[in-house]
């Protein structure tokens, strides 16, 4: 397998030209034309004058044109940014200054969202939109070019571009302590090796036909295209309704493999399946949060014939840890143990290694581990960092590892348990929120005068948003207020599920804000309502 995605992509259009690559609603496309219409894009990259390491953003939920412009940054020697869809106009203009975004693909109805935004970027000069052949429209800012898809990919672009393995590839946002996204960034190398290593558990092969339903700005869900790219496999993309319409599309499309949230497994474990929805489906995959091993038994036995791998990974690294298929109702609780590529220890702060069965931090080294935090030099420095001298023996003393935040065991026979988060995050619906990311456009509410964000257990987004607050008026009128003011702000997934009023919010003894006093104290309001 090459070391370059685009590159395994056009060895796949040399051996299979004629093999359906992505199917998306009523569109396909083969390997050869996808390598075509990639290449079509570089070339527009390149004649809007982008050079190497430009970075292209791409606020686009998973379509043909997502890929095709995902690989044709490939192409062109650029760096992609894939910009949640579920990001609104404020986190999009986050990311877009924050790494200096000078090319964004996106869709007619987002631009007009983001007309506001886009006044202030300094960076962007080129939009390309995917819904219009062309653009002519004299209400666009002079200083800004946009361009209709078909005419920004005009001009072919080179077979093969300059790129090194170790050349800065992607930079994918994920939620920071500080409330603001960072972007972690990974090289051409650490992509191809996560997509062979994802390969070799999951034996991918051409045969396959994998459904896409995470975004594609998600790691995991951006590892649907990589893995199955590569091997010459088919990408079914959905763009789902209901839970329900995955189950249908697992027998009308003649699924392999499914990737999915622990919310979403439980989510499906809860409708009728049909009888033959599982029949061709070889595979699921759970990661981003710890599936409970209630939904783990229900899986097992909605489908009997289907492998089942329950994976732990965090952007910087990847993809850590899986358990293999065979050892699930042995060890339904268990996280496995790390992929290829990959090197695991649970440490403790100074970085020494734990005993098994203690609790620690769980570290990852090795070819996967990415090369920091854009533009943050001093969260890169927390988050990559060498071990103790007399750290574990795997892994290497001199070398930067991911120090994931998580808490986690080992036990006597090499197995890793997921314990908890090490800090403050909330893990809602397979994303990681920072709750100043809530806080922040909370407290910016006129009837608002102090809010603190908290997760507690939820059985089937993995942990709910409950916001507590102090107001001087009536905390009903504000509660509509505010619930209506940050559905129009924040993404579905950070609303809050409970608004709790109260006179004074309690700290600890440093003075913050006490989340996990909250936490516990709130556990058992959602059984209450």
């Amino acid at each position: 397998m090459s070391t370059l995605l685009h590159s395994s992509l056009r060895e796949q259009a040399q051996i299979q030209p004629d093999k359906i690559a992505l199917e998306y609603r009523t569109k396909r496309i083969s390997y050869a034309s996808l390598d075509a219409a990639c290449r079509h894009f570089a070339g527009g990259c390149m004649h809007a004058g982008l050079v190497p390491g430009t970075r292209v953003g791409v606020y686009l939920p998973p379509c043909i044109e997502a890929v095709v412009a995902f690989f044709g940054v490939f192409n062109a020697g650029a760096c992609l940014v894939p910009v949640n869809p579920a990001f609104k106009s404020g986190q999009v203009a986050h990311v877009l200054d924050d790494c200096s975004i000078e090319l964004l693909v996106t869709t007619s109805s987002r631009l007009a969202s983001l007309r506001k935004t886009l006044v202030h970027s300094s960076c962007l000069n080129t939009v390309v939109l995917v819904d219009r052949d062309t653009f002519r429209s004299q209400d666009t800012d002079q200083a800004i070019h946009v361009k209709g898809w078909q005419e920004f990919c005009a001009h072919p672009g080179p077979a093969c571009t300059e790129v090194q393995a170790s050349d800065l590839a992607a930079i994918f946002y994920t939620s920071g302590s500080t409330g603001l996204p960072k972007g972690v960034m990974l090289t051409h190398k650490n992509l191809s090796i996560g997509a062979e290593s994802v390969i070799t558990y999951l034996n991918n092969t051409h045969e396959d036909r994998i459904l896409a339903v995470l975004p594609f700005s998600f790691d995991y869900g951006f590892s649907q295209l990589s893995t199955a790219l590569s091997v010459g496999a088919t990408v079914v993309m959905l763009d789902y309704l209901l839970p329900k319409d995955i189950l249908m599309a697992l027998e009308r499309e003649r699924i392999t493999g499914l990737a999915g949230v622990p919310s979403l497994w439980q989510q499906l474990c809860q409708l009728p399946w049909p009888k033959t929805a599982g029949r061709t489906l070889r595979y699921i995959t759970s990661s981003g949060d710890v599936l409970p091993e209630t939904t783990v038994q229900a899986l097992a036995g909605r489908l009997p014939e289907t492998d089942i791998y329950l994976m732990y990974g965090f952007t910087e690294a990847f993809r850590s840890t899986y358990l293999p298929p065979h050892e699930v109702r042995s060890r339904p609780t268990s996280i496995g143990k790390a992929i290829p590529n990959a090197t695991v220890a649970v440490v403790h702060p100074d970085g020494s290694p734990c005993a098994p069965d203690e609790v620690g931090e769980l570290v990852h080294g090795g070819p996967l581990v990415a090369q920091g935090y854009w533009n943050n030099s001093s969260e890169t420095g927390l988050r990559f960092r060498p071990l103790a001298e007399d750290s574990d023996d795997a892994l290497e003393v001199s070398e930067n590892v991911a120090w994931s935040g998580d808490l986690a065991r080992q036990d006597c026979n090499g197995y890793f348990y997921y314990v908890g988060r090490k800090d403050e995050m909330i893990k809602t619906s397979g994303y990681r929120v920072s709750p100043a990311e809530i806080e922040g456009p909370a407290s910016q509410h006129g009837g608002i005068r102090e809010a603190v964000a908290f997760g507690v257990a939820h059985p089937q987004r993995g942990q709910a948003v409950f916001l507590i607050c102090t107001t001087d008026e009536d905390p009903e009128v504000v509660e509509l207020e505010l619930d209506q003011y940050l559905k129009d702000l924040l993404p579905r997934y950070m609303v809050p599920e409970r608004y709790i009023w109260t006179d004074a919010i309690p700290c600890n003894t440093n003075g913050k804000f006490d989340r996990k006093r909250l936490a516990a104290q709130y556990q058992s309001a959602l059984t209450q309502t």
